[in-house]
């Protein structure tokens, strides 16, 4: 222990400076309102903070502050009951004080709520529209190119570098949807991940798990297409083919190399093309995650095969899937005037 008792106050602000260096700003804004939160219930029971010794401060408060959260909604009350838990194991590793930390997080799990399940939610025809609106784009051969509205510029009206980035968000939306890729897995492929014979890919998904990526005929299409107008560019890489990233970026950073897409990149094409399909009301009501959550969806309306539906989205726990299982209201409607209300034979 220091010779020189340390206040609570002071314990707190340590904790908070360590949780700055370490964490994201957001993160540490979080904790800090988190125990400003704390600070409060301890002056609602007398405690002065700036005067009392850290020593004295007694892991049952917390208990009291579980009760305290209640006016606030489930998944606030954990974040803050975790980063309360995290000052007292703050206190236990600098020596400030002796906190039972088996029995303080024994009393957050008795005493927190559980944040209740909710059903994945994202606009199903709005991905649609984005999906149709994007294989509407122009295309490299002429003769295919598809009659466009007033808005959409022709092909002969956008440079090189436009064209690759249209085929490459095509190809890269495409996939998302008709695979249940997440945004991370499909940035990170190669073009040599792809066995295009097969329309299959192997990839390293989450937890490091190896699993097989089947892609549609429209997916192997959009991509082939968008690899087609990007060979020359492939070509004078000087690196092996498969090699290369899948999606590529076609900005000023990239020039002439043949740069993978990051993540971020991977957010940007949906917000951009969302924002070009439904409109600037739309941004943000559709993430790259709603893709995925469109495809276990369609496999479930295709096949009402669940663990299908498990294996091809590769969910570790079936749980995770039955959540999209639900049946929407206008089914429930339907069922229940065919048993109640039949149509007249």
């Amino acid at each position: 222990m220091e010779n020189t008792p340390v206040t609570i106050q002071q314990a707190i602000e340590r904790f908070l400076k360590t949780i700055s260096l370490a964490r994201s700003e957001k993160t540490a804004e979080t904790y800090g309102f988190a125990l400003l939160a704390y600070k409060s219930l301890l002056a609602d029971i007398k405690i002065d903070v700036e005067t009392a010794p850290i020593s004295s401060l007694k892991e049952e408060t917390v208990g009291g502050f579980a009760a305290w959260l209640k006016g606030h909604a489930p998944a606030t009350e954990r974040l803050y009951l975790q980063a309360t838990l995290g000052f007292f194991e703050f206190l236990a590793a600098e020596n400030l004080s002796a906190p039972n930390l088996p029995h303080l997080r024994l009393l957050i799990r008795q005493r927190s709520r559980r944040t209740g399940q909710r059903l994945p939610q994202f606009p199903r025809e709005d991905i649609e529209k984005v999906l149709e609106y994007i294989q509407l784009a122009p295309l490299p051969h002429p003769e295919a190119e598809p009659v466009l509205d007033d808005e959409r510029r022709k092909l002969s009206d956008i440079s090189e570098t436009e064209k690759l980035r249209l085929l490459r968000d095509c190809a890269f939306l495409v996939v998302l949807a008709d695979t249940g890729l997440r945004v991370n897995e499909a940035c990170n492929l190669r073009r040599g991940d792809i066995d295009w014979n097969e329309g299959r890919a192997i990839i390293i998904g989450k937890g490091d798990k190896q699993a097989v990526i089947r892609f549609s005929s429209r997916s192997l299409k959009a991509m082939k297409e968008y690899l087609a107008a990007r060979s020359k560019l492939d070509g004078s890489s000087g690196k092996p083919l498969g090699s290369l990233p899948l999606f590529a970026r076609h900005d000023k950073g990239a020039g002439k190399k043949i740069k993978g897409i990051t993540t971020a990149t991977g957010r940007n094409i949906v917000d951009e093309r969302v924002r070009e399909a439904l409109g600037q009301e739309a941004e943000g009501k559709i993430t790259p995650h709603s893709f995925r959550h469109y495809f276990v969806t369609t496999v479930l309306r295709g096949s009402g095969n669940l663990k299908l539906a498990q294996e091809l989205a590769r969910h570790s726990n079936i749980t995770v899937t039955q959540r999209y299982a639900h049946i929407s209201d206008d089914e429930l409607d339907r069922g229940y005037l065919e048993i109640f209300d039949p149509p007249p034979p």
